[in-house]
């Protein structure tokens, strides 16, 4: 099983209590579920509004089922950001 890092940004890293965290998963899916499991509270909501890179590349609308980690890889966990 591949075996990354999960990067949290913003609103995202205070409701997890960290900036980064090995994952062990094969898909992006997996990553999460395993996250929503460590940090119950906050990051179960906050997750909800976030959005993804994966090694550099947007999510967007794909099914995290279907989007596939790599070893050494990196998740990046984006919450909204306020604009102006």
């Amino acid at each position: 099983m591949p075996k990354g890092t999960v990067r949290y940004w913003a609103a995202a890293r205070s409701a997890a209590g960290v900036a980064e965290e090995p994952y062990d998963a094969t898909t992006l899916a997996e990553a999460l579920a395993a996250a929503r499991e460590r940090h119950p509270g906050d990051l179960v909501r906050v997750l909800l509004r976030c959005s993804f890179l994966v090694d550099g590349n947007p999510v967007g609308l794909r099914e995290h089922e279907t989007v596939r980690l790599a070893e050494g890889g990196t998740v990046e966990v984006l919450p909204p950001f306020a604009g102006g």
